[in-house]
C-alpha cells in the first residue's frame, strides 16, 4: 500500500525530550511535505501548533486543534465543537474547594484565573502566554457572545483530579469527553469530537478525492486510538500506552528516538 497522507500527533510523539522537533525529524518532513500532506492534529490550541507548522514549511496546511474539537484551514473555520457555559459553569463549581488549576480554551484565546505553577507549565510547554482573566467574567463574556470552550484543562494533584474525573464521568456521561493526558490532568471535551472524525471531516472538505486507507497517523496516547484504527496505517512510536501499542499497525521508535523521523524514511523512501 502507498500511503500518501500523513496526520501526527505532537506531544509525545512528534517531539523530542524538550519538546521541540529535532533536526532530523524537521529533514524528513520536509523531504516528503510537497508530495504528501502533512497534517499536525492535537489537544493543542491553534497558536501552540503553528509555531511547528512554521519550522516545517507546512504553514499553508489545514490543522486539526483541541482532538478535533477546531478544524481550521487557514483563516477558515471548518468545523468548531464547543462546550456549552452553562456546563462549563458546572464543571467550575466541581472545582471549588480544591486546588485544582482551571484553563478555558477556545481558538487561540487561553483564560486561566491566575499565573500559577500549573500556568507557567503549561505555557513553557506550549510557549503560549495565556491571558490571566477571572473564571466568572470569562464565562459572562462567552455567555453574551454565544461561545463555549473547545477544551477546559483541570491540572492538580492526582488525588484531586481522580476525585473530578469519577465526578464528571457520573454527571456528563453523554456530554463530556474526558482524557487524562498525565496523571495531573484532565483534558475536557465535547464528547461528540474525536481525531478520528476530525480527519473524515477533513479529508470531506479538503481531500474529498484522498482515501482513508491511504493515511498514516502517529500517535502515543488514548486520544490516538480512534485515529490510529481508522487509518490505513496506524503507528505508535515506542513510548506509547500499552493500549495504543495493541491496535497499532506498526511501532516505530521513540519519540525522543526519532520515532516519526524513522518511519517516514521506511514509507517514504
Amino acid at each position: 500500500m502507498k500511503y500518501n497522507f500523513i496526520c501526527t500527533d505532537i506531544d509525545g510523539t512528534l517531539l523530542n525530550k524538550d519538546r521541540e522537533l529535532s533536526p532530523c525529524t524537521i529533514q524528513e518532513l520536509k523531504r516528503i511535505k510537497d508530495t504528501a500532506p502533512i497534517i499536525l492534529i492535537s489537544s493543542r490550541m491553534p497558536k501552540a501548533m503553528r509555531h511547528l507548522q512554521k519550522e516545517l514549511g507546512i504553514e499553508h496546511l489545514p490543522l486539526i486543534a483541541y482532538n478535533g474539537g477546531l478544524i481550521l484551514d487557514g483563516n477558515n473555520v471548518l468545523e468548531s465543537t464547543d462546550i456549552s457555559v452553562n456546563i462549563i459553569s458546572e464543571v467550575v463549581s466541581n472545582c471549588k474547594n480544591t486546588s485544582i488549576h482551571l484553563s478555558l480554551y477556545h481558538n487561540d484565546e487561553w483564560f486561566v484565573p491566575e499565573m500559577d505553577y500549573w500556568a507557567n507549565r503549561e505555557a513553557n510547554n506550549t510557549k503560549v502566554t495565556p491571558t490571566v482573566r477571572a473564571l466568572q467574567e470569562t464565562l459572562i463574556d462567552w455567555k453574551n457572545s454565544n461561545k463555549g470552550a473547545h477544551k477546559i484543562m483541570c491540572m492538580g494533584e492526582e488525588s484531586e483530579i481522580s476525585a473530578l474525573y469519577s465526578a464528571l464521568e457520573t454527571k456528563f456521561p453523554n456530554d463530556l469527553s474526558l482524557y487524562r493526558s498525565k496523571p495531573t490532568y484532565i483534558e475536557i471535551a465535547n464528547k461528540k469530537i474525536s481525531k478520528e472524525t476530525a480527519i473524515y471531516k477533513l479529508l470531506q472538505e479538503c481531500y474529498p478525492n484522498q482515501k482513508i486507507e491511504h493515511v498514516i497517523a502517529f500517535g502515543d496516547n488514548y486520544n490516538d486510538i480512534e485515529m490510529l484504527k481508522a487509518v490505513g496505517m496506524g503507528v505508535a512510536v515506542k513510548n506509547a500506552k500499552n493500549e495504543v501499542l495493541a491496535i497499532a499497525n506498526d511501532i516505530t521508535e521513540s519519540n525522543i528516538d526519532d520515532g516519526v523521523a524513522l518511519s517516514i524514511q521506511k514509507y517514504f523512501e
